[in-house]
């Protein structure tokens, strides 16, 4: 496995599950409220009546002073957030992401944004993963809703222990801050050690034919996907890019002069998510050919989250496909 580790070793038997721990991604947000609440007083959490699913029924627990059940009204959530902000406190507030941002996204935005708050929202159950809800439920379209919004920050994590880090660093960096995780269990596949920094993309594995840049769940795919093509001769970079906004642009750039063509990887749809925003930067400062591994241009449906994975064109054969597909535009 050619991989990379300027700061720290990042994985081990990354790619033999049985070697890895299987927890959902909402559990580093729980683990990861906690903590932030245990560093800093003013670190308060609401929640729209989904506390258990959330996770942030831990936080509750632990500090029941600072923790509000907001009922389902996550329009309210938004607005008390920002009014707490407003004097000194760190909010975070959490729903399903098919609520919340999707129900709240104009108090988001006058409330929150164009006032500069640093409420943080804690969007669960993101993606088609959420399985047998059906469509909804499985928010698609949040990444967009929040990256398009002013003085916002969007942390897309790929593990349990990404997403805590993600919580610890969004409730610290004076800005709104949207951080996605999901409801399914997905391998940890980064540590302790692993680095994380808002705003600083982190490349797992070298290449030179083609960068796969992802983020969330569906990275592990990726990874599993250039361990698979390189017994074919083609070495694939990947790039995990858990803050989609701001994108750390260096580093993308850096990969697309590299490997001259590219593929984004998201559970989202593929407008207005990461491949957007890799797009529209290497359109403006380095063009290469690129393919989009997303939701395309549909609404999710009921299943089994490994058969949506897939129905959708989001699995390890997809990912292997696109790649593909990207080197044969390459000009050079």
């Amino acid at each position: 496995m050619n991989m990379i580790n300027s700061e720290a070793k990042l994985v081990e038997n990354l790619l033999d599950k049985s070697k890895l721990e299987m927890l959902a991604t909402r559990d580093g947000y729980g683990l990861g409220l906690i903590e932030a609440g245990e560093k800093d007083p003013r670190v308060v959490v609401l929640c729209a009546d989904l506390t258990e699913s959330t996770r942030s029924e831990g936080f509750a627990k632990k500090f029941p002073e600072r923790f509000i059940e907001m009922g389902v009204a996550e329009q309210n959530m938004a607005v008390v957030a920002s009014g707490l902000a407003n004097y000194g406190k760190i909010p975070f507030i959490s729903s399903y992401a098919a609520f919340s941002p999707g129900r709240n996204n104009e108090q988001i935005r006058t409330n929150i944004c164009i006032n500069n708050l640093p409420v943080k929202i804690g969007g669960a159950h993101a993606g088609i993963s959420v399985g047998p809800d059906g469509a909804t439920h499985q928010a698609l379209e949040d990444i967009a809703l929040m990256r398009v919004q002013p003085r916002m920050v969007v942390l897309v994590p790929c593990d349990a222990e990404e997403t805590r880090k993600a919580t610890v660093a969004a409730a610290f960096n004076a800005s709104p801050t949207y951080i996605r995780f999901g409801r399914e269990k997905s391998p940890v596949f980064t540590t302790k050690d692993t680095p994380f920094e808002i705003g600083k993309a982190i490349t797992l594995r070298d290449g030179k034919d083609c960068a796969i840049i992802g983020c969330g769940m569906l990275l592990y795919n990726a990874i599993a996907a250039a361990e698979e093509l390189s017994k074919e001769g083609i070495e694939c970079m990947i790039i995990n890019s858990h803050t989609v906004k701001p994108l750390d642009e260096a580093t993308i750039i850096a990969a697309a002069k590299k490997c001259g063509a590219a593929v984004s990887v998201e559970e989202h749809q593929v407008a207005g998510g990461l491949g957007s925003a890799i797009a529209e930067c290497l359109a403006r400062k380095y063009p290469v050919p690129q393919e989009f591994i997303g939701v395309q241009d549909r609404f999710g449906e009921s299943g089994r989250p490994d058969e949506l994975i897939e129905a959708f064109g989001m699995g390890i054969g997809s990912i292997k496909e696109a790649v593909k597909k990207a080197l044969s535009r390459k000009t050079a």
